[in-house]
This record gives C-alpha cells, structure tokens and sequence, in this order.
C-alpha cells in the first residue's frame, strides 16, 4: 500500500486534470515531486459540483472545454506516474460524469492499471459502496475516504474510518471549497481522535487551506495530511491569465506554505 503522508511534507495538493493544459500539467507534477509535496489530489474535471466554489467549477469548466476526460487522465497518470520518486496521485472521479454506465470492477481496475495510488469517488451512491469497495480491494487500489467534521453521522465516520486505506480525507466543515470553518481548525483535533480510533489509515484535512498559519493549524490537530485546494487552483488561473509559468508559481506557492518541503529528500 501507498503511503501517502509517512515521512513526507503532509502536503496535498487539489488540481483538475486539464487545469493547467495536460501538457504543462505534467511539468507542474514533476516540480511539485520534487519540492516534496507529499500527495496530488488529481480530479476528472466535472461540471456543477455542489461541493465546489467558483474557483474549481472555473478550473474544471477550462479542463472540459480541452475535452480532458477520464480515458484522458488515466493515459495521462500512466505517463508521468513512473517518473515520480516519492509523490503520490489519488484519482477524484465523479460517479455521474465519469463512471456512470460503465462496470465498475472494470473503471476500477483500469483507474488501478494506470498508476494511480489511490481512489476517491465523488458523489458514489451509497448503495453501490459495498461494490466499490470490493472492487478497490481486487484491484489492490487504495481507497480514499471522506467525511466532515462536526456534521457527518457517527456512522458515516465510521465507515471512512473502516474502510479508508489510501487516506481519510476529513472535510474541515460543511461548505464549498475555499472557504475555513469560521473558528479555525483547533477543535478539528477532536475529530481526528476519533478517527484515529477507527482506521490504521493516515487522516488528511483540508478546505480553506491557504497560508503557511493554516498549514501549521492543521498539523497541530494531530493530522498526517494536510489539503491544499483553491488557494493552488487560483494560482493557476491566475498564472493562465498574466502568462505567467504556472510551474514556477506553484513550485514558490507550496514553498510558501512550507518553506521545508523544498529541502527534502526523496525516499
């Protein structure tokens, strides 16, 4: 199994296939290996998330007008995955736009075949979770997680504790992406106690990531992962619009955040 955040930076980073152009995409993840970044958040650009703020439904909206689609993100994973030394991927898909109307077992094991380190599927209808779930584990494709402090049900957080295996990815409130839990995230540490509980898999939390204070708030509530989403995805469209080299510009933007990633070795 993969190990996403053990003895690395901590830091994930959100991005759409697509955002920026596949091409460039790939220099950006191999920068982004190499300043340390621990794990790439890498989504199947998908339009109309609920779940999303402007900033991503913008990103995704740009990667779907390339015509990036799932067949296209994989070829693209089987590409760059053998040259990373330590970064790992874990594939977002969402269940209407990608996986509808095809087998299940199969998407999972071709998403597994292209190099993937793990899975997280967006929007999956809880009656086809156990399926999921037993496809992800034929495949030895690790699974990610996700649940919500202070509003997911007991019983949703124990299952993304028992069932996680590439990582829990602990949503810091309810919301849109881009946007912090109004009191900081001190009282998520309670939340990931409890899931530390229930899962031998690391615990990630992310929304609203945005300066190296954020980062270091969310390290001190006991979690192994911290997730970077808008913040990255603005800087892209940024850099898109100006011209500007979107590898340089996030490779200073994740230094920012952890001035330490830059100096670390690959495993």
């Amino acid at each position: 199994m993969a190990e996403f955040f053990d003895g690395g930076s901590g830091l994930a980073l959100f991005l759409n296939a697509g955002d920026p152009p596949l091409d460039v995409l790939r220099d950006v993840v191999l920068a982004l290996d190499e300043a340390g970044v621990a794990c790439l958040e890498l989504a199947v650009p998908f339009p109309g998330s609920v779940t999303d703020g402007p900033v991503v439904r913008r990103s995704a909206q740009r990667a779907l007008r390339d015509g990036v689609d799932l067949d296209a993100v994989l070829t693209f994973v089987t590409g760059v995955r053998p040259a990373l030394r330590r970064m790992r991927i874990a594939l977002l898909a969402d269940w209407s736009h990608s996986l509808k109307g095809r087998s299940l077992p199969v998407t999972i094991e071709r998403i597994a075949a292209s190099g993937a380190d793990g899975v997280l599927l967006h929007a999956l209808p809880p009656r086809l979770r156990p399926a999921y779930y037993e496809s992800a584990r034929a495949a030895g494709l690790p699974v990610v997680t996700t649940c919500y402090h202070g509003t997911s049900r007991p019983e949703v957080l124990a299952e993304a504790a028992a069932e996680a295996s590439a990582y829990v990815y602990l949503v810091a409130h309810y919301g849109r992406s881009g946007t912090a839990p109004a009191a900081g995230y001190g009282d998520l540490s309670v939340s990931v106690a409890a899931l530390r509980t229930g899962t031998t898999a690391p615990i990630a939390v992310g929304f609203g990531v945005r300066t190296p204070q954020d980062v270091a708030a969310v390290r001190a509530t006991g979690a192994d992962g911290v997730i970077v989403g808008s913040a990255g995805v603005a800087r892209v469209e940024t850099a898109l619009a100006e011209g500007r080299d979107v590898v340089t510009v996030l490779r200073d933007f994740v230094h920012h955040l952890d001035p330490l990633t830059t100096n670390r070795s690959p495993a």
